[in-house]
């Protein structure tokens, strides 16, 4: 029995830690950095941080990363049989960016319980990457991030999606 615990209970040591340091190490949004070209006796200018790279503008609007990976387990009959760990990106009206930023605690609470009950209804069971699945997941995932966002948001993409049997 010990021997089926114990490789799930590391696996979500494992998790927390790097979601927990990534939490930790995680730089404070509009923190400024030294200008690497400039004389010494201006080493104390500043100058602001480039914006991130995650945020790409596009004719239609912007894609914002979100920062770390979403964790679900896939619970069996009494235990977890699975993780799914998946990597989002939302698509939002030009400039507004910061609002997903702002309100990123919130809309991560929300798109888990939605991959939670995604879960519980079978949905990452069997061929879990069938494009109806998928397409269903990123309906949740949009209209859930409508309702806390408004229509900044014009839709939820699904990046990475990678099953691990336990």
């Amino acid at each position: 029995m010990l021997g089926k615990i114990l490789p799930i209970l590391l696996a979500i040591g494992g998790v927390s830690a790097g979601v927990g340091a990534g939490l930790a190490l995680k730089p404070a949004p509009g923190e400024t950095t030294l200008d690497p070209g400039c004389e010494p006796s201006q080493a104390a200018k500043l100058v602001p941080e480039t914006p991130p790279a995650d945020k790409k503008p596009t004719e239609d609007g912007e894609y914002v990363k979100l920062n770390n990976q979403f964790v679900v387990p896939v619970v069996g009959e009494t235990l977890v049989d699975a993780l799914v760990v998946m990597a989002l990106t939302v698509e939002v009206a030009p400039g507004m960016s910061s609002e997903i930023y702002t309100r990123e605690p919130k809309l991560r609470d929300a798109f888990l319980q939605v991959m939670f009950d995604h879960a519980n209804i079978g949905g990452f069971d069997g061929t879990f990457t069938n494009a109806n699945n998928l397409d269903m997941l990123r309906a949740a995932l949009t209209e859930t991030a409508q309702s806390l966002v408004g229509s900044v948001v014009m839709r939820v993409l699904i990046t990475d999606i990678a099953r691990q049997d336990i």
